[in-house]
């Protein structure tokens, strides 16, 4: 009688209890506070299971965040367009854990142009209007600024070699500037439920919206 909550807190306790009770009452008799006490445990239980739900998904998300920004600190790093590609490809890809990371940039030059070969695999050249027609691929709405699909449309264009490994992807356009065809920033994954339709595109608008501007400084 002192400590009650040792016996309320009991779920079996509780149940062997109410059971017992039901018993002594008879079978013609409906004990409608077992009935509601019944009802309260469900309703209890899917609210335990929604707050779990919404911790795990608060830490998912911080989780995210920190990769996020550790990424574009990564990112600032660099003193050279060149060392900036490479570590785009290596650590901020690493942090982000995907496979591969491209910059698609729409040109009328020459994507075997020698000076552009330089700067290795991360960098693709397309022709213009190639960025909206993969941001659009399969939709008839307007494309979104960043489109998050696990049904990846062969492009050796974009992934070379390893275009038939990536089974979903994150795609997000790229303003860079008045005067300058857009671009694509493109993180694609062997996994395919890395990235989902269903899934938040905050943190990746943000980062796209922090290497805009990073390109631009560099396209100055």
């Amino acid at each position: 009688m002192a400590e009650p909550e040792k016996i309320l807190d009991d779920r079996d306790l509780m149940r062997a209890l109410i059971a017992a009770n039901d018993r002594v009452i008879g079978d013609n008799v409906i004990d409608l506070r077992g009935m509601a006490l019944d009802r309260l445990e469900t309703r209890l239980e899917r609210l335990e299971d929604t707050h779990r739900s919404v911790i795990a998904a608060a830490y998912e998300n911080l989780a995210g965040t920190n990769l996020v920004h550790r990424a574009v600190l990564q990112m600032l790093d660099p003193l050279s367009f060149e060392e900036f590609l490479k570590t785009l490809s290596g650590p901020v890809a690493t942090t982000l854990r995907v496979d591969c990371i491209r910059l698609v940039l729409e040109s009328v030059q020459e994507a075997e142009d020698p000076a552009l070969r330089r700067l290795g695999d991360v960098l693709c050249v397309a022709e213009p209007g190639f960025a909206d027609a993969y941001l659009g691929f399969g939709r008839r709405t307007q494309p979104r600024p960043v489109l998050l699909r696990q049904t990846v449309p062969g492009s050796d264009q974009i992934y070379g070699d390893r275009a038939g490994w990536i089974r979903s992807e994150a795609v997000m356009r790229l303003d860079l500037g008045p005067g300058r065809l857009p671009g694509l920033l493109v993180m694609g994954a062997e996994d395919p439920h890395h990235f989902k339709p269903a899934h938040g595109t905050d943190l990746l608008a943000f980062f796209a919206a922090v290497f805009e501007r990073t390109m631009r400084r560099w396209l100055s």
